[in-house]
C-alpha cells in the first residue's frame, strides 16, 4: 500500500479536505503530530466520518496453507478499547514507535478470520516485543488486528506472526480446509524517517457526518459481508441496532449446516455503508409462534463460503408468521479507530417476521 495509492484514493473527498500531505510537509518533525490529532465534537451513536485519515504502508506479506498474511504499518494513534459494555480510550505513549496492523483473511473466499494471534518481533536475536494485537475495526482498513508498539531504533526487524485456534465454527469447504494454528515470519526495515512519509489528512465538512471512509486496500480483504442477496436460504430482512445491520436468512431442512433434519438460522451482521463483518459479538434469540416459544437459545460465530463471517443455530421448525426475536447480549469486542469507536455499543433488542 504505498502512500500514492493513499492520494489516488482521496477522490470521493472532493471539498472535504482541508489539509494533506506526509506529516513532515504539514510542518511536523516530533511526535506532536500524532499525539492529539483532532477528533469531531458531539460525535453521534452511530458511524461517523472522522476529523482525519491517516495512511499506511506495506512492510510484507506471507502465508501459510491457505491463510494469508498482510503487514502494514503507521504513525502511532489512539484507538478505543472494548470490554464487556463499556469503551478505554487507548492513547499514543511518547516511546511508540509506530501502529502495526495484521490483516488475516482465506485465500480462496477471502473471508477475514477472527482468530487468536501472538506477534513476537525480534532484532537480531533479541525480542523487543512480543503482544497479541488487538482485534480491530477502522474505516481505511476493515476487520484487522493491531496495536501501538514500541521498537529499538532503527533497523533490521523480524514480526514471527502466530494464530491459534479460530473463533468460530467452520462449515462448507472451510471445515476442512482451514487449520487451527499457522504463522509466518515478516521481515522489515524500521527507519523514523518512514514514519513521518506516512499520509495524513484533515477532513473539513464531511467531519461527523454519517458516512464512512471506503477501505483503502485493493488486494488485502477489508472484511466485506455478503450482499443480502446473495445469501444462501430465504432472506428473512435486515433490522438495525446500535448502527449495525442484521440480516436474518433461514435454510431449510437437508443443508450442510445441520446434522439433522433441522432448518439453520443464521444472522449476518455489518456495518453500514461498507459492509464490513462485526465478529466477536454475542447474540441470542427466541422463535415466538402464536405467543408461544418455540426455539430458544444463543448463536455460535461462524464462518462458511456463502455466508462468511456470521452467527447461526439450528432450529427444529420455523414457520410463516413465526416472530424472531434477536438480543445482542454483548457489542462486537473489537477495539476502534475514530468513526467506529461510538457505534455498535448500545444494541437494542430487534423483531422480525417470518
Amino acid at each position: 500500500m504505498h502512500r500514492r495509492t493513499f492520494l489516488q484514493s482521496g477522490t470521493a473527498l472532493t471539498g472535504g479536505v482541508i489539509s494533506t500531505g506526509c506529516l513532515e510537509s504539514l510542518g511536523f518533525r516530533t511526535e506532536s503530530a500524532w499525539r492529539d490529532p483532532p477528533i469531531v465534537e458531539n460525535r453521534p451513536n452511530a458511524v461517523y466520518y472522522p476529523a482525519y485519515i491517516e495512511g499506511m504502508e506495506m512492510y510484507g506479506m506471507g502465508n501459510d496453507g491457505d491463510l494469508h498474511f498482510a503487514m502494514m504499518y503507521s504513525y502511532p494513534h489512539r484507538f478505543w478499547n472494548v470490554t464487556g459494555q463499556s469503551s478505554n480510550k487507548v492513547v499514543v505513549q511518547s516511546d511508540d514507535s509506530l501502529h502495526l496492523m495484521i490483516s488475516l483473511w482465506d485465500a480462496k473466499t477471502n473471508a477475514v478470520i477472527p482468530a487468536d494471534m501472538q506477534v513476537t518481533i525480534t532484532k537480531g536475536d533479541t525480542t523487543v516485543d512480543d503482544r497479541a494485537p488487538w482485534p480491530m475495526l477502522s474505516q481505511t482498513m476493515g476487520f484487522h488486528y493491531g496495536d501501538n508498539i514500541t521498537l529499538d531504533g532503527n533497523g533490521s526487524y523480524t514480526a514471527e506472526v502466530e494464530v491459534g485456534s479460530i473463533g468460530a465454527d467452520r462449515t462448507g469447504e472451510l471445515a476442512s480446509r482451514l487449520p487451527n494454528g499457522a504463522s509466518v515470519a515478516i521481515d522489515f526495515e524500521f527507519d523514523t524517517e518512514q514514519i513521518y512519509d506516512v499520509k495524513y489528512r484533515e477532513v473539513g465538512e464531511k467531519r461527523g457526518s454519517r458516512d464512512a471512509i471506503e477501505p483503502m486496500m485493493k488486494k488485502i480483504p477489508a472484511g466485506r459481508a455478503p450482499d443480502p442477496r446473495s445469501l444462501p436460504g430465504m432472506v428473512v430482512g435486515t433490522k438495525s441496532s446500535g448502527d449495525a445491520d442484521f440480516v436474518i436468512t433461514v435454510v431449510k431442512e437437508s443443508n450442510r449446516f445441520t446434522d439433522e433434519e433441522q432448518s439453520y438460522l443464521a444472522v449476518s451482521p455489518r456495518t453500514p455503508y461498507n459492509r464490513i463483518v462485526l465478529p466477536r459479538m454475542s447474540l441470542s434469540m427466541e422463535l415466538v409462534r402464536n405467543g408461544t416459544t418455540v426455539s430458544k437459545g444463543s448463536l455460535a460465530p461462524a464462518l462458511d463460503p456463502k455466508l462468511d463471517n456470521h452467527y447461526g443455530t439450528a432450529v427444529e421448525d420455523v414457520r410463516s408468521g413465526d416472530t424472531l426475536r434477536l438480543t445482542v447480549d454483548s457489542p462486537p469486542q473489537l477495539a476502534r479507530h475514530d468513526g467506529y469507536e461510538t457505534a455498535f455499543m448500545r444494541m437494542p433488542p430487534m423483531e422480525f417476521t417470518i
